[in-house]
Protein backbone atom coordinates (compact mmCIF):
# COMPACT_ATOMS: atom_id res chain seq x y z
CA UNK A 1 0.00 0.00 0.00
CA UNK A 2 2.89 2.36 0.78
CA UNK A 3 4.01 2.31 -2.87
CA UNK A 4 0.67 3.72 -3.96
CA UNK A 5 0.75 6.72 -1.62
CA UNK A 6 0.43 10.05 -3.39
CA UNK A 7 3.60 12.08 -2.96
CA UNK A 8 2.26 14.70 -0.56
CA UNK A 9 -0.71 12.93 1.07
CA UNK A 10 0.21 14.08 4.56
CA UNK A 11 -3.16 13.22 6.11
CA UNK A 12 -2.98 9.59 4.95
CA UNK A 13 0.57 9.19 6.23
CA UNK A 14 -0.35 10.63 9.63
CA UNK A 15 -3.40 8.37 9.79
CA UNK A 16 -1.25 5.34 8.98
CA UNK A 17 1.24 6.29 11.69
CA UNK A 18 -1.53 6.60 14.28
CA UNK A 19 -2.89 3.20 13.25
CA UNK A 20 0.50 1.62 13.98
CA UNK A 21 0.30 2.51 17.68
CA UNK A 22 -0.81 -0.18 20.13
CA UNK A 23 -0.66 -3.47 18.24
CA UNK A 24 1.94 -6.20 17.68
CA UNK A 25 4.16 -5.39 14.75
CA UNK A 26 3.06 -1.76 14.76
CA UNK A 27 6.57 -0.48 15.49
CA UNK A 28 7.99 -2.21 12.41
CA UNK A 29 5.15 -0.87 10.23
CA UNK A 30 5.68 2.65 11.57
CA UNK A 31 9.39 2.47 10.83
CA UNK A 32 8.56 1.41 7.25
CA UNK A 33 6.32 4.48 6.92
CA UNK A 34 9.19 6.62 8.29
CA UNK A 35 11.48 5.22 5.56
CA UNK A 36 8.83 5.94 2.94
CA UNK A 37 8.49 9.54 4.14
CA UNK A 38 12.25 9.90 3.82
CA UNK A 39 12.25 8.43 0.28
CA UNK A 40 9.41 10.72 -0.76
CA UNK A 41 11.57 13.67 0.26
CA UNK A 42 9.02 15.09 2.66
CA UNK A 43 10.79 14.20 5.92
CA UNK A 44 11.18 17.91 6.77
CA UNK A 45 7.43 18.41 6.89
CA UNK A 46 6.76 19.76 10.40
CA UNK A 47 3.45 17.92 10.84
CA UNK A 48 4.91 14.60 9.70
CA UNK A 49 7.87 15.04 12.03
CA UNK A 50 5.54 15.70 14.96
CA UNK A 51 3.51 12.63 13.95
CA UNK A 52 6.69 10.52 13.91
CA UNK A 53 7.71 11.91 17.28
CA UNK A 54 4.32 10.94 18.74
CA UNK A 55 4.51 7.49 17.12
CA UNK A 56 7.96 6.64 18.51
CA UNK A 57 7.18 7.89 22.01
CA UNK A 58 4.01 5.77 22.18
CA UNK A 59 5.62 2.65 20.70
CA UNK A 60 8.31 2.35 23.35
CA UNK A 61 11.16 3.92 21.41
CA UNK A 62 12.40 7.00 23.25
CA UNK A 63 15.62 7.11 21.22
CA UNK A 64 13.64 7.19 17.98
CA UNK A 65 11.52 10.05 19.34
CA UNK A 66 14.63 11.92 20.51
CA UNK A 67 16.32 11.48 17.11
CA UNK A 68 13.31 12.85 15.23
CA UNK A 69 13.10 15.77 17.66
CA UNK A 70 16.83 16.57 17.36
CA UNK A 71 16.59 16.56 13.54
CA UNK A 72 13.64 18.98 13.46
CA UNK A 73 14.78 22.38 12.15
CA UNK A 74 11.69 24.11 13.52
CA UNK A 75 10.66 22.73 16.89
CA UNK A 76 7.34 24.39 17.48
CA UNK A 77 5.39 24.27 20.73
CA UNK A 78 3.41 21.18 19.61
CA UNK A 79 6.60 19.20 18.99
CA UNK A 80 8.09 20.32 22.28
CA UNK A 81 4.94 19.31 24.15
CA UNK A 82 5.07 15.87 22.52
CA UNK A 83 8.73 15.47 23.54
CA UNK A 84 7.96 16.51 27.12
CA UNK A 85 5.23 13.85 27.23
CA UNK A 86 7.67 11.27 25.78
CA UNK A 87 10.29 12.07 28.42
CA UNK A 88 7.60 11.72 31.07
CA UNK A 89 6.53 8.27 29.89
CA UNK A 90 10.08 7.00 30.35
CA UNK A 91 10.71 8.73 33.66
CA UNK A 92 13.19 11.30 32.31
CA UNK A 93 11.92 14.10 34.56
CA UNK A 94 15.09 16.19 34.40
CA UNK A 95 15.08 16.12 30.58
CA UNK A 96 11.40 17.02 30.49
CA UNK A 97 11.85 19.94 32.91
CA UNK A 98 14.94 21.23 31.08
CA UNK A 99 12.99 21.29 27.81
CA UNK A 100 10.00 22.92 29.50
CA UNK A 101 12.13 25.62 31.16
CA UNK A 102 13.85 26.37 27.83
CA UNK A 103 10.63 26.93 25.87
CA UNK A 104 10.32 30.44 24.45
CA UNK A 105 6.55 30.21 24.49
CA UNK A 106 4.26 27.80 26.28
CA UNK A 107 0.71 26.80 25.54
CA UNK A 108 -1.75 25.47 28.08
CA UNK A 109 -0.82 22.00 26.77
CA UNK A 110 2.83 22.69 27.74
CA UNK A 111 1.87 23.34 31.35
CA UNK A 112 -0.52 20.40 31.36
CA UNK A 113 2.10 18.03 29.93
CA UNK A 114 4.69 18.97 32.53
CA UNK A 115 2.18 18.82 35.39
CA UNK A 116 1.02 15.38 34.17
CA UNK A 117 4.63 14.18 33.97
CA UNK A 118 5.21 15.05 37.63
CA UNK A 119 1.85 13.60 38.71
CA UNK A 120 2.46 10.30 36.94
CA UNK A 121 5.78 10.03 38.74
CA UNK A 122 4.13 10.95 42.07
CA UNK A 123 6.20 14.13 42.50
CA UNK A 124 3.22 16.09 43.78
CA UNK A 125 5.22 18.96 45.25
CA UNK A 126 6.81 19.80 41.88
CA UNK A 127 3.46 19.30 40.14
CA UNK A 128 1.67 21.64 42.56
CA UNK A 129 4.40 24.28 42.23
CA UNK A 130 3.85 24.33 38.44
CA UNK A 131 0.08 24.17 38.82
CA UNK A 132 0.05 27.22 41.07
CA UNK A 133 2.31 29.11 38.62
CA UNK A 134 0.26 28.08 35.58
CA UNK A 135 -1.25 31.28 34.12
CA UNK A 136 -3.61 29.40 31.79
CA UNK A 137 -5.27 26.82 34.03
CA UNK A 138 -7.89 24.87 32.13
CA UNK A 139 -9.99 21.85 33.06
CA UNK A 140 -7.19 19.51 31.89
CA UNK A 141 -4.64 20.97 34.32
CA UNK A 142 -7.14 20.85 37.20
CA UNK A 143 -7.99 17.23 36.36
CA UNK A 144 -4.31 16.26 36.09
CA UNK A 145 -3.56 17.70 39.52
CA UNK A 146 -6.62 16.09 41.11
CA UNK A 147 -5.70 12.76 39.52
CA UNK A 148 -2.17 13.06 40.92
CA UNK A 149 -3.46 13.53 44.46
CA UNK A 150 -5.94 10.65 44.03
CA UNK A 151 -3.24 8.25 42.86
CA UNK A 152 -1.22 8.74 46.05
CA UNK A 153 -4.27 8.67 48.31
CA UNK A 154 -4.23 12.36 49.31
CA UNK A 155 -7.96 12.70 48.93
CA UNK A 156 -8.26 15.78 51.15
CA UNK A 157 -6.05 17.72 48.69
CA UNK A 158 -7.90 16.27 45.70
CA UNK A 159 -11.22 17.30 47.24
CA UNK A 160 -9.95 20.81 47.94
CA UNK A 161 -9.16 21.33 44.24
CA UNK A 162 -12.39 19.60 43.21
CA UNK A 163 -14.36 21.98 45.42
CA UNK A 164 -12.55 25.04 44.02
CA UNK A 165 -13.35 24.04 40.43
CA UNK A 166 -17.07 24.44 41.05
CA UNK A 167 -18.92 24.70 37.71
CA UNK A 168 -15.72 24.06 35.67
CA UNK A 169 -15.86 20.34 36.49
CA UNK A 170 -16.49 17.90 33.68
CA UNK A 171 -17.29 14.19 33.70
CA UNK A 172 -13.57 13.35 33.87
CA UNK A 173 -13.27 15.41 37.08
CA UNK A 174 -16.15 13.59 38.73
CA UNK A 175 -14.92 10.16 37.62
CA UNK A 176 -11.38 10.94 38.83
CA UNK A 177 -12.58 11.80 42.34
CA UNK A 178 -14.92 8.79 42.46
CA UNK A 179 -12.09 6.49 41.32
CA UNK A 180 -9.81 8.08 43.90
CA UNK A 181 -12.18 7.31 46.77
CA UNK A 182 -12.61 3.80 45.39
CA UNK A 183 -8.82 3.34 45.27
CA UNK A 184 -8.62 4.50 48.92
CA UNK A 185 -11.42 2.10 49.86
CA UNK A 186 -13.66 4.93 51.03
CA UNK A 187 -16.68 3.29 49.48
CA UNK A 188 -19.26 5.42 51.26
CA UNK A 189 -17.65 8.53 49.76
CA UNK A 190 -17.97 6.99 46.28
CA UNK A 191 -21.74 6.80 46.74
CA UNK A 192 -21.87 10.32 48.28
CA UNK A 193 -20.05 11.89 45.32
CA UNK A 194 -22.39 10.14 42.91
CA UNK A 195 -25.37 11.61 44.77
CA UNK A 196 -23.75 15.04 44.38
CA UNK A 197 -23.54 14.37 40.64
CA UNK A 198 -27.27 13.73 40.59
CA UNK A 199 -28.03 16.88 42.56
CA UNK A 200 -26.01 18.94 40.08
CA UNK A 201 -27.60 17.20 37.07
CA UNK A 202 -24.28 15.84 35.81
CA UNK A 203 -24.76 12.83 33.57
CA UNK A 204 -22.60 9.90 34.71
CA UNK A 205 -20.66 7.78 32.23
CA UNK A 206 -20.03 4.05 31.97
CA UNK A 207 -16.82 4.64 33.96
CA UNK A 208 -18.89 6.16 36.78
CA UNK A 209 -21.19 3.15 36.81
CA UNK A 210 -18.30 0.67 37.00
CA UNK A 211 -16.80 2.53 39.99
CA UNK A 212 -20.18 2.70 41.74
CA UNK A 213 -20.83 -0.99 41.24
CA UNK A 214 -17.38 -1.80 42.62
CA UNK A 215 -18.14 0.30 45.72
CA UNK A 216 -21.48 -1.48 46.19
CA UNK A 217 -19.72 -4.83 45.85
CA UNK A 218 -17.26 -3.97 48.62
CA UNK A 219 -20.00 -2.58 50.87
CA UNK A 220 -22.40 -5.42 50.19
CA UNK A 221 -24.98 -2.74 49.32
CA UNK A 222 -27.40 -4.84 47.28
CA UNK A 223 -30.28 -2.35 47.23
CA UNK A 224 -28.01 0.40 45.96
CA UNK A 225 -26.53 -1.99 43.41
CA UNK A 226 -30.00 -2.91 42.17
CA UNK A 227 -30.87 0.77 41.87
CA UNK A 228 -27.72 1.40 39.81
CA UNK A 229 -28.60 -1.56 37.59
CA UNK A 230 -32.06 -0.07 37.00
CA UNK A 231 -30.45 3.33 36.32
CA UNK A 232 -28.21 1.71 33.69
CA UNK A 233 -31.26 0.17 31.99
CA UNK A 234 -33.42 3.29 32.17
CA UNK A 235 -30.69 5.55 30.76
CA UNK A 236 -29.74 3.15 27.97
CA UNK A 237 -26.12 2.64 28.94
CA UNK A 238 -24.32 0.20 26.69
CA UNK A 239 -23.59 -2.87 28.79
CA UNK A 240 -20.23 -3.99 27.39
CA UNK A 241 -17.99 -6.66 28.93
CA UNK A 242 -16.53 -4.19 31.46
CA UNK A 243 -19.85 -2.86 32.77
CA UNK A 244 -21.47 -6.29 32.50
CA UNK A 245 -18.66 -7.89 34.48
CA UNK A 246 -18.98 -5.17 37.14
CA UNK A 247 -22.69 -6.04 37.49
CA UNK A 248 -21.94 -9.76 37.81
CA UNK A 249 -19.25 -9.09 40.41
CA UNK A 250 -21.52 -6.75 42.39
CA UNK A 251 -24.38 -9.23 42.62
CA UNK A 252 -22.10 -12.08 43.67
CA UNK A 253 -20.35 -10.03 46.35
CA UNK A 254 -23.66 -8.66 47.62
CA UNK A 255 -24.90 -12.21 48.18
CA UNK A 256 -27.31 -12.48 45.23
CA UNK A 257 -25.84 -15.33 43.20
CA UNK A 258 -29.07 -15.88 41.24
CA UNK A 259 -29.09 -12.31 39.94
CA UNK A 260 -25.37 -12.51 39.13
CA UNK A 261 -25.93 -15.60 36.98
CA UNK A 262 -28.99 -14.00 35.35
CA UNK A 263 -26.99 -10.89 34.36
CA UNK A 264 -24.19 -13.12 33.08
CA UNK A 265 -26.61 -15.09 30.90
CA UNK A 266 -27.99 -11.90 29.37
CA UNK A 267 -24.61 -10.40 28.42
CA UNK A 268 -24.47 -10.17 24.60
CA UNK A 269 -20.68 -10.53 24.62
CA UNK A 270 -18.59 -12.33 27.21
CA UNK A 271 -14.82 -12.49 27.64
CA UNK A 272 -12.67 -14.70 29.87
CA UNK A 273 -13.04 -12.19 32.74
CA UNK A 274 -16.83 -12.60 32.69
CA UNK A 275 -16.54 -16.40 32.79
CA UNK A 276 -13.97 -16.17 35.58
CA UNK A 277 -16.29 -13.91 37.59
CA UNK A 278 -19.14 -16.38 37.44
CA UNK A 279 -16.91 -19.40 38.25
CA UNK A 280 -15.20 -17.58 41.16
CA UNK A 281 -18.53 -16.16 42.39
CA UNK A 282 -20.25 -19.53 42.44
CA UNK A 283 -17.26 -21.03 44.25
CA UNK A 284 -17.25 -18.21 46.81
CA UNK A 285 -20.89 -19.01 47.64
CA UNK A 286 -20.11 -22.72 48.04
CA UNK A 287 -21.91 -23.71 44.82
CA UNK A 288 -19.11 -26.00 43.69
CA UNK A 289 -21.18 -28.14 41.33
CA UNK A 290 -22.50 -25.07 39.49
CA UNK A 291 -18.94 -23.68 39.26
CA UNK A 292 -17.84 -26.95 37.63
CA UNK A 293 -20.80 -26.80 35.23
CA UNK A 294 -19.92 -23.21 34.26
CA UNK A 295 -16.32 -24.29 33.64
CA UNK A 296 -17.41 -27.09 31.30
CA UNK A 297 -19.86 -24.76 29.55
CA UNK A 298 -17.07 -22.26 28.91
CA UNK A 299 -14.96 -25.04 27.38
CA UNK A 300 -17.85 -26.21 25.23
CA UNK A 301 -19.29 -22.95 23.84
CA UNK A 302 -16.23 -20.65 23.71
CA UNK A 303 -12.63 -20.71 22.54
CA UNK A 304 -11.37 -19.14 25.79
CA UNK A 305 -8.56 -20.92 27.56
CA UNK A 306 -8.87 -21.15 31.36
CA UNK A 307 -6.21 -19.23 33.28
CA UNK A 308 -4.96 -19.13 36.86
CA UNK A 309 -8.00 -17.18 38.08
CA UNK A 310 -10.35 -19.73 36.52
CA UNK A 311 -8.74 -22.52 38.50
CA UNK A 312 -8.73 -20.55 41.76
CA UNK A 313 -12.51 -20.25 41.42
CA UNK A 314 -12.91 -23.88 40.38
CA UNK A 315 -10.70 -25.31 43.12
CA UNK A 316 -12.10 -23.08 45.88
CA UNK A 317 -15.62 -24.03 44.77
CA UNK A 318 -14.72 -27.70 45.05
CA UNK A 319 -13.08 -27.07 48.43
CA UNK A 320 -16.06 -25.14 49.84
CA UNK A 321 -18.50 -27.80 48.60
CA UNK A 322 -16.62 -30.89 49.73
CA UNK A 323 -15.95 -32.03 46.13
CA UNK A 324 -12.56 -33.48 47.06
CA UNK A 325 -12.16 -35.92 44.15
CA UNK A 326 -13.22 -33.33 41.58
CA UNK A 327 -10.84 -30.78 43.09
CA UNK A 328 -7.91 -33.20 42.89
CA UNK A 329 -8.81 -34.03 39.29
CA UNK A 330 -8.80 -30.39 38.14
CA UNK A 331 -5.68 -29.62 40.12
CA UNK A 332 -3.74 -32.39 38.39
CA UNK A 333 -5.15 -31.41 34.99
CA UNK A 334 -4.20 -27.73 35.35
CA UNK A 335 -0.70 -28.05 33.95
CA UNK A 336 -0.94 -31.38 32.14
CA UNK A 337 -4.10 -30.60 30.14
CA UNK A 338 -4.49 -26.81 30.22
CA UNK A 339 -0.89 -25.64 30.47
CA UNK A 340 -1.58 -23.53 33.57
CA UNK A 341 1.26 -23.83 36.07
CA UNK A 342 -0.12 -24.04 39.62
CA UNK A 343 0.70 -21.10 41.87
CA UNK A 344 0.55 -20.76 45.61
CA UNK A 345 -3.16 -19.85 45.63
CA UNK A 346 -3.99 -23.12 43.85
CA UNK A 347 -1.99 -25.15 46.37
CA UNK A 348 -3.77 -23.17 49.09
CA UNK A 349 -7.10 -24.37 47.74
CA UNK A 350 -5.86 -27.97 47.72
CA UNK A 351 -4.25 -27.66 51.19
CA UNK A 352 -1.29 -29.81 50.13
CA UNK A 353 1.13 -30.79 52.87
CA UNK A 354 4.28 -29.76 50.98
CA UNK A 355 3.06 -26.19 51.10
CA UNK A 356 2.86 -25.99 54.88
CA UNK A 357 5.57 -23.32 54.80
CA UNK A 358 3.24 -20.91 52.99
CA UNK A 359 0.95 -18.47 54.71
CA UNK A 360 -2.05 -19.46 52.64
CA UNK A 361 -1.88 -23.15 53.53
CA UNK A 362 -1.06 -22.36 57.13
CA UNK A 363 -4.27 -20.35 57.49
CA UNK A 364 -6.23 -23.25 56.02
CA UNK A 365 -4.60 -25.61 58.53
CA UNK A 366 -5.42 -23.23 61.36
CA UNK A 367 -9.09 -23.37 60.43
CA UNK A 368 -8.91 -27.15 60.69
CA UNK A 369 -7.10 -26.91 64.06
CA UNK A 370 -9.85 -24.65 65.38
CA UNK A 371 -12.59 -27.00 64.28
CA UNK A 372 -10.92 -30.04 65.83
CA UNK A 373 -9.63 -28.06 68.84
CA UNK A 374 -6.00 -29.15 68.38
CA UNK A 375 -4.32 -26.57 70.63
CA UNK A 376 -0.76 -27.89 70.34
CA UNK A 377 -0.77 -27.94 66.53
CA UNK A 378 -2.51 -24.53 66.44
CA UNK A 379 0.33 -23.04 68.46
CA UNK A 380 3.01 -24.60 66.24
CA UNK A 381 1.39 -23.47 62.99
CA UNK A 382 0.69 -19.94 64.23
CA UNK A 383 4.28 -19.47 65.37
CA UNK A 384 5.47 -20.65 61.96
CA UNK A 385 3.13 -18.15 60.26
CA UNK A 386 4.47 -15.35 62.44
CA UNK A 387 7.99 -16.21 61.32
CA UNK A 388 6.85 -15.84 57.70
CA UNK A 389 4.81 -12.67 58.24
CA UNK A 390 5.49 -10.98 61.60
CA UNK A 391 3.33 -7.99 60.65
CA UNK A 392 0.05 -9.94 60.34
CA UNK A 393 -2.03 -8.93 63.34
CA UNK A 394 -4.52 -11.72 62.65
CA UNK A 395 -1.97 -14.39 63.47
CA UNK A 396 -1.12 -12.77 66.82
CA UNK A 397 -4.82 -12.63 67.65
CA UNK A 398 -5.22 -16.29 66.71
CA UNK A 399 -2.25 -17.26 68.91
CA UNK A 400 -3.79 -15.24 71.76
CA UNK A 401 -7.05 -17.12 71.19
CA UNK A 402 -5.18 -20.43 71.42
CA UNK A 403 -3.66 -19.40 74.76
CA UNK A 404 -6.96 -18.02 76.05
CA UNK A 405 -8.78 -21.26 75.21
CA UNK A 406 -6.21 -23.10 77.35
CA UNK A 407 -6.45 -20.42 80.07
CA UNK A 408 -2.75 -19.58 79.62
CA UNK A 409 -3.24 -15.93 80.61
CA UNK A 410 0.46 -15.21 81.09
CA UNK A 411 1.07 -16.21 77.46
CA UNK A 412 -1.89 -14.09 76.34
CA UNK A 413 -0.29 -11.07 78.01
CA UNK A 414 3.12 -11.86 76.49
CA UNK A 415 1.54 -12.03 73.03
CA UNK A 416 -0.17 -8.66 73.59
CA UNK A 417 3.12 -7.07 74.65
CA UNK A 418 4.91 -8.40 71.56
CA UNK A 419 2.19 -6.85 69.38
CA UNK A 420 2.70 -3.48 71.10
CA UNK A 421 6.50 -3.68 70.77
CA UNK A 422 6.30 -4.55 67.05
CA UNK A 423 3.64 -1.92 66.37
CA UNK A 424 1.21 -4.57 65.14
CA UNK A 425 -2.37 -3.40 65.34
CA UNK A 426 -5.32 -5.71 65.83
CA UNK A 427 -7.89 -4.89 63.15
CA UNK A 428 -11.22 -4.32 64.90
CA UNK A 429 -14.11 -6.47 63.78
CA UNK A 430 -16.53 -4.45 61.67
CA UNK A 431 -19.83 -5.55 60.16
CA UNK A 432 -22.13 -3.64 57.85
CA UNK A 433 -25.70 -4.00 56.69
CA UNK A 434 -27.59 -2.00 54.07
CA UNK A 435 -31.12 -0.83 54.72
CA UNK A 436 -33.03 1.63 52.52
CA UNK A 437 -29.90 2.45 50.49
CA UNK A 438 -27.98 3.39 53.64
CA UNK A 439 -25.05 1.28 54.83
CA UNK A 440 -24.90 0.97 58.62
CA UNK A 441 -21.57 -0.08 60.12
CA UNK A 442 -21.01 -1.61 63.55
CA UNK A 443 -17.84 -2.49 65.44
CA UNK A 444 -17.56 -4.95 68.33
CA UNK A 445 -19.08 -3.47 71.50
CA UNK A 446 -20.54 -0.58 69.50
CA UNK A 447 -22.71 1.76 71.61
CA UNK A 448 -22.69 4.76 69.25
CA UNK A 449 -25.67 3.91 67.06
CA UNK A 450 -28.83 5.98 67.69
CA UNK A 451 -30.78 2.75 68.20
CA UNK A 452 -28.26 1.28 70.64
CA UNK A 453 -30.69 0.87 73.57
CA UNK A 454 -33.24 -0.83 71.35
CA UNK A 455 -30.58 -3.10 69.78
CA UNK A 456 -29.16 -3.97 73.21
CA UNK A 457 -32.55 -4.97 74.59
CA UNK A 458 -33.19 -7.06 71.49
CA UNK A 459 -29.80 -8.82 71.81
CA UNK A 460 -30.65 -9.77 75.40
CA UNK A 461 -33.99 -11.15 74.21
CA UNK A 462 -32.32 -13.09 71.36
CA UNK A 463 -29.75 -14.56 73.76
CA UNK A 464 -32.52 -15.73 76.08
CA UNK A 465 -34.41 -17.44 73.24
CA UNK A 466 -31.28 -19.04 71.79
CA UNK A 467 -30.49 -20.68 75.13
CA UNK A 468 -33.88 -22.36 74.97
CA UNK A 469 -32.71 -23.91 71.68
CA UNK A 470 -29.56 -25.26 73.34
CA UNK A 471 -27.15 -22.42 72.59
CA UNK A 472 -24.23 -21.99 74.96
CA UNK A 473 -21.80 -19.12 74.34
CA UNK A 474 -18.30 -20.20 73.29
CA UNK A 475 -16.05 -17.98 75.39
CA UNK A 476 -12.71 -19.64 74.58
CA UNK A 477 -11.63 -16.76 72.37
CA UNK A 478 -12.15 -14.00 74.96
CA UNK A 479 -8.64 -12.65 75.58
CA UNK A 480 -9.10 -11.57 79.19
CA UNK A 481 -8.92 -13.46 82.48
CA UNK A 482 -12.36 -12.38 83.64
CA UNK A 483 -15.45 -14.04 85.04
CA UNK A 484 -17.49 -16.32 82.77
CA UNK A 485 -20.49 -13.97 82.82
CA UNK A 486 -18.33 -11.05 81.67
CA UNK A 487 -16.95 -13.17 78.83
CA UNK A 488 -20.47 -14.01 77.70
CA UNK A 489 -21.33 -10.32 77.68
CA UNK A 490 -18.21 -9.59 75.59
CA UNK A 491 -19.07 -12.01 72.79
CA UNK A 492 -22.74 -10.96 72.87
CA UNK A 493 -21.70 -7.64 71.34
CA UNK A 494 -19.61 -8.91 68.43
CA UNK A 495 -20.19 -6.72 65.40
CA UNK A 496 -22.04 -9.31 63.30
CA UNK A 497 -24.51 -10.00 66.12
CA UNK A 498 -25.23 -6.28 66.46
CA UNK A 499 -25.72 -5.98 62.69
CA UNK A 500 -28.03 -9.00 62.57
CA UNK A 501 -30.12 -7.64 65.46
CA UNK A 502 -30.33 -4.24 63.75
CA UNK A 503 -31.42 -5.89 60.50
CA UNK A 504 -34.13 -7.95 62.20
CA UNK A 505 -35.42 -4.90 64.06
CA UNK A 506 -35.60 -2.65 61.03
CA UNK A 507 -36.66 -4.89 58.16
CA UNK A 508 -40.04 -6.34 57.37
CA UNK A 509 -41.07 -9.41 55.43
CA UNK A 510 -39.17 -12.65 55.05
CA UNK A 511 -36.25 -11.56 52.86
CA UNK A 512 -32.68 -12.42 53.76
CA UNK A 513 -30.55 -10.39 56.16
CA UNK A 514 -27.23 -9.60 54.42
CA UNK A 515 -24.12 -8.83 56.48
CA UNK A 516 -20.58 -8.01 55.37
CA UNK A 517 -17.76 -8.61 57.87
CA UNK A 518 -14.14 -7.54 57.42
CA UNK A 519 -12.74 -10.51 59.38
CA UNK A 520 -13.47 -14.22 59.56
CA UNK A 521 -16.65 -14.92 61.49
CA UNK A 522 -15.84 -16.39 64.92
CA UNK A 523 -17.04 -19.80 66.07
CA UNK A 524 -19.55 -18.43 68.57
CA UNK A 525 -21.15 -16.00 66.09
CA UNK A 526 -21.30 -18.77 63.51
CA UNK A 527 -23.20 -21.05 65.90
CA UNK A 528 -25.45 -18.22 67.06
CA UNK A 529 -26.25 -17.18 63.47
CA UNK A 530 -27.44 -20.68 62.60
CA UNK A 531 -29.87 -20.64 65.53
CA UNK A 532 -30.99 -17.03 64.94
CA UNK A 533 -31.88 -17.98 61.35
CA UNK A 534 -33.93 -20.89 62.71
CA UNK A 535 -35.55 -18.83 65.48
CA UNK A 536 -36.74 -16.04 63.15
CA UNK A 537 -37.18 -18.20 60.02
CA UNK A 538 -35.05 -15.76 58.05
CA UNK A 539 -32.08 -16.52 55.85
CA UNK A 540 -28.96 -14.75 57.10
CA UNK A 541 -26.17 -14.26 54.58
CA UNK A 542 -22.76 -13.30 55.96
CA UNK A 543 -19.81 -12.47 53.72
CA UNK A 544 -16.68 -12.78 55.81
CA UNK A 545 -13.01 -12.60 54.80
CA UNK A 546 -13.00 -16.13 53.40
CA UNK A 547 -16.38 -16.90 51.87
CA UNK A 548 -20.16 -16.55 52.01
CA UNK A 549 -22.18 -18.21 54.76
CA UNK A 550 -25.86 -18.85 54.02
CA UNK A 551 -27.54 -19.57 57.38
CA UNK A 552 -30.97 -21.17 57.29
CA UNK A 553 -33.00 -23.26 59.73
CA UNK A 554 -30.10 -24.09 62.05
CA UNK A 555 -27.50 -24.90 59.40
CA UNK A 556 -24.87 -23.14 57.30
CA UNK A 557 -23.92 -23.66 53.67
CA UNK A 558 -20.24 -23.95 54.67
CA UNK A 559 -21.02 -27.18 56.53
CA UNK A 560 -19.15 -25.74 59.53
CA UNK A 561 -15.82 -25.49 57.73
CA UNK A 562 -14.54 -22.01 56.96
Amino acid sequence: MLHGIIRHDRALLLSLLRSCIGFDGGKRSGEAIHCRIFKLGIYKDRFLQTGLLDFYSKCGCLEGARQVFDEMPDRDVVAQNAMIAAFGVYGCLDDARKLFDGMMERSSASWNSMISVYCKRCDLEAARELFDRNPVKDVVSWNAMIDGYCKVGRMEMAWELFDRMDSARNSVTWNTVISGYLHCREFGKVVSVFRMMQEENVRPTEVTMVSLLSACAHLGALDMGRWIHAYIKNHNFKVDVVLGNALVDMYFKCGSADMAVDVFRRLPVKNIYCWNSVIVGLGMHGYGEQAVEAFHEMEKVTSFKPDGVTFVGLLSGCSHSGLVDEGKKYFHEMHRVYGVKPKIEHYGCMKLCQFLQTVLFGEALLRACRIYKDTELSEQVTKRLLELDPSDGGNYVFLSNVYAASKRWVDVEKCRKIMIEKGVRKIPGCSSIELNNIVHEFVAGDTSHPQFKKINAFLVEIDRELRKLGYRPDVDSVLHDIEEEEKEDAIKYHSEKIAIAFGLLNSTGTGPIRIVKNLRICYDCHEASKLIAKLFQREIIVRDRNRFHHFWDGACSCMDYW
